[in-house]
């Protein structure tokens, strides 16, 4: 396993998208740290299923961390996001995870992000010294948390650095039967959270859970 992914810190870690995320990087022999708002509820969940897994709220488990993947809901990313940003160490790399998705009355649309994009928002928001990535957009969230099934697709990665790209890369890569595409700079998040509305619009049409991406001819 790739030595420079060091600690990941799972912020969101109990969450349907971030504990699958968890569960697999664990499953994969990498130091993982769920992050939550309640660490005596993340405990009791995160201990049912890997007792290996350190737990502690957001900013201690960004603290020190290499790796902080963001997994937690659009709305909220703003106040964890102020909560870890004094205490990012130097060269850590955040990877974005959320999709400003919003469901009512039974519609789905996308938020219109004046950044362009939920990871750009981010980035507008973190220190200058910390580096973005975004991944795991668009692979079903009940997919993630089933374990047990292979994922099977690819994976879009696009960031603000090559540092960050690398990072990223790595660890979509220590995932069994995932590949990543690199797309390029940050900007690229827009069309990927599109494409996460996409995905879920196919999974609702044809009443399916596991619908997701891969590129054909790379």
């Amino acid at each position: 396993m790739p030595l420079a992914l060091g600690r990941i810190a799972i912020l969101g870690g109990t969450g349907h998208q971030g504990s699958g995320l968890a569960r697999r990087l664990a499953r994969a022999g990498l130091h993982v740290v769920v992050g939550s708002r309640d660490p005596r509820r993340a405990r009791e969940a995160v201990a049912a299923w890997s007792p290996a897994v350190e737990v502690g709220d957001n900013g201690s488990a960004a603290a020190g961390a290499d790796t902080i993947v963001l997994a937690v809901p659009f709305d909220t990313v703003d106040a964890i996001v102020d909560e870890i940003s004094g205490r990012l160490a130097d060269g850590a790399v955040v990877i974005d995870v959320t999709v400003p998705l919003t469901f009512a009355g039974g519609r789905m649309a996308i938020l219109d992000v004046p950044e362009g994009s939920a990871a750009e928002h981010v980035r507008a928001r973190l220190p200058p010294s910390a580096r973005l990535a975004c991944a795991f957009k668009t692979i079903p969230a009940r997919l993630l948390g089933d374990v047990d099934l292979p994922l099977d697709c690819d994976e879009f990665v696009c960031a603000d650095s090559d540092a960050a790209r690398e990072r990223a890369l790595a660890l979509v890569a220590a995932l069994p039967e995932l590949r990543g595409v690199d797309v390029g700079p940050l900007a690229r998040a827009r069309s990927i959270e599109h494409l996460t509305a996409l995905a879920v619009a196919i999974n609702r049409r044809h009443k399916r859970h596991d619908a997701r991406f891969r590129v054909v001819g790379l």
